[in-house]
């Protein structure tokens, strides 16, 4: 069984939640336990669901060309990481809404799924259960490609999900603490790259084992 890939992907697959938690850290903005836990069961069921889709089309083709396909994917997206961390897309942020507007779900939906640091659509310092819902949405976007990667590799979909849920809730209470006594915001600036390095490392391993 493929335990240290299990690990590593849980790491990989949360640390934009890491760098995403920092910032809001710096904030001084909070993400309750419960809230938490929705960001960690929703990037769960996207991890699962894809890395199930990889195991089933994995039984199509032999172990060793799975392998590749799956470590060759995965290193695609590590390097797909580093890159739009370096060459990062110029884009206007989204202009600030009045006190007194509504929160709409479907109308912010598309706002913090580009900017996930901002998910805090009311500005009252603290992740409600219905931010986090689009925040874990932001996030999961991640483990999607990723766990069909992993899926290729033959990990244990529950066991890899359940790392992925378990560093998700860790990520997020460090990455919060971390924001709250550090003075920069070079963790999530650089969470992206360190993900991307792991990711090439989780695939050449795929790949030579």
């Amino acid at each position: 069984m493929h335990w240290l890939t299990i690990l590593l992907i849980g790491v990989a697959a949360n640390l934009d939640n890491l760098g995403i938690s920092v910032s809001y850290g710096l904030k001084s903005t909070r993400i309750p336990f419960i809230s938490n836990l929705v960001i960690a069961v929703i990037s769960m069921l996207c991890a699962y669901l894809s890395i199930t889709a990889g195991a089933w089309i994995s039984h199509f083709i032999t172990l060793k060309i799975a392998n590749i396909i799956g470590g060759c994917l995965i290193i695609f997206l590590g390097g797909k990481c580093i890159w739009e961390s370096l060459y990062p897309k110029t884009a206007t942020l989204p202009s600030a809404k009045p006190d007194f507007e509504p929160i709409h779900m479907d109308s912010n939906y598309s706002r913090v799924i580009a900017h996930p640091d901002l998910a805090d659509i009311n500005e009252d310092k603290v992740i409600t259960i219905k931010e986090a819902i689009l925040l874990g949405l932001a996030l999961a976007m991640n483990c999607l490609a990723m766990g069909l990667g992993a899926g290729f590799t033959g990990i244990s979909p529950l066991l890899a999900t359940i790392s992925i849920g378990a560093f998700s809730m860790l990520s997020i209470t460090f990455g919060i603490m971390l924001g709250s006594k550090i003075t920069g915001n070079r963790i999530a600036n650089y969470s992206n790259i360190i993900s991307g390095l792991l990711l090439i490392m989780i695939g050449i391993y795929e790949i030579i084992i």
